[in-house]
């Protein structure tokens, strides 16, 4: 009660801040096209297994998943589910799915609507994703659900003093497919034993995407030989780091990919440069193997490019958190990254073996960068150490999907 009253005032809030948010109010607006989009494309004669990611990193750890059921088992529908703009609007032409829709707040009336029209035989929840309500209305009908990437930690709710009030919604949960041995221990410790520690399935998706790398013959042009730094997903006080140390350093290239993509942001970054540049968008062949730093301002990029540089760095270490670390590692090189990297564990994992590299300010990037432009055997130890923890972590998706009974 309690639970689904706190729902209506948080849909309620957000339905509120809409004419003044932009996420805001893609989310209202998608989450009302649902059951239009329900109404017209469930097929009564198909059956469909769910997917549901809260955003674009979830929907990563489900797509090697879904790519696998569609090749092996065609006789089932997809449909996938995204709670935030953020994953929907990138992926909402996924052709890997055949109905994608927002997931509805977690209402009473809402999960009845929804369960009634898209009528699931098995649901998959990716890594967070635990809704009380739809939960329990799975339960109550027998569909099978499957905790997909999941982890725990002690400081959540179910494992607190007062957490048996939330702790049901667990019990819903078919099986969970865990990221680690200490989340199996947290749940056993609240009697939950119906779990397997097989990893994190978003190693065999980034192994999947390097597999299907783009060739960028403009990106190779560019590189022209010379040691390259890829930075991805930078955010403003990264780029202060990196653009200050490239500007100083003219025998290396700098590719840099920022997280957001617009034209003030742009401009700044422009203005920091004091080497030539180019955007991606307006670059040619002929001006790119000129230019000693390449601006890429679209996406989708990023994943084919880490394949040329000799050094990654990945941003949001200073900010929100750092984005993702194994789209880099796989490519067999060193990965730089900021503080805020405490949550993520393969980021841990691989500063302890030594295939990242944590910096805190200007003084700690410059000494890291020393030492992998000026050590050639060094860079390559790190960036094989990448690489192996990459591919000794793969195979989660396998295991699920042998384990699962379709």
């Amino acid at each position: 009660m309690i639970y689904s009253l706190a729902l209506y005032l948080y849909a309620l809030a957000v339905m509120l801040v809409s004419p003044f948010h932009k996420k805001a109010r893609l989310m209202v607006k998608g989450q009302r096209n649902t059951f239009r989009i329900l109404k017209s494309n469930i097929c009564k004669d198909d059956k469909y297994i769910w997917f549901h990611a809260a955003s674009l990193g979830e929907f990563e750890q489900g797509r090697p998943l879904m790519e696998r059921l569609r090749i092996q088992y065609p006789q089932y529908k997809i449909l996938l589910t995204f709670f935030s703009p953020s994953g929907y609007e990138v992926r909402k032409n996924f052709e890997g799915a055949d109905i994608i829709c927002y997931l509805p707040f977690d209402t009473p009336g809402n999960v009845r609507s929804f369960i009634r029209l898209a009528r699931p035989v098995m649901a998959f929840f990716i890594k967070y994703e635990f809704w009380n309500n739809y939960l329990h209305a799975c339960k109550k009908r027998n569909i099978p659900v499957y905790s997909v990437s999941s982890i725990f930690r002690e400081n959540q709710i179910f494992f607190r003093w007062y957490g048996h009030i939330y702790r049901d919604v667990l019990k819903c949960v078919t099986y969970f497919f865990l990221q680690n041995e200490h989340s199996r221990q947290l749940l056993k410790d609240i009697g939950i034993t119906n779990t397997t520690v097989v990893g994190d399935t978003r190693f065999d998706r980034v192994i999947d995407i390097r597999k299907q790398a783009k060739s960028l013959p403009l990106v190779e042009t560019f590189k022209d030989g010379r040691t390259v730094m890829v930075a991805g997903s930078s955010w403003a006080p990264d780029e202060d780091l990196i653009i200050s140390y490239f500007n100083n350093h003219p025998t290396m290239k700098l590719i840099l990919a920022p997280h957001v993509v617009n034209e003030s942001h742009l401009k700044e970054i422009e203005s920091k440069l004091k080497r030539p540049h180019l955007r991606y968008s307006k670059a040619e062949d002929l001006k790119s193997a000129t230019a000693d730093c390449l601006i890429i301002d679209c996406y989708g990029l990023l994943s084919s490019i880490y394949r040329y540089g000799e050094v990654a760095y990945v941003g949001g270490g200073f900010g929100v958190g750092i984005h993702n670390v194994p789209e880099a590692a796989v490519y067999g090189i060193p990965v730089i990254i900021g503080p805020n990297n405490k949550k993520f564990r393969e980021a841990q994992a691989l500063l302890e073996k030594g295939g990242c590299i944590e910096i805190n300010d200007e003084k700690t990037y410059s000494q890291a960068m020393d030492r992998l432009l000026a050590d050639e055997a060094f860079r390559r130890k790190s960036g094989q150490v990448c690489h192996d923890f990459i591919y000794n972590n793969a195979g989660a998706s396998d295991i699920i999907f042998k384990s699962v009974p379709f």
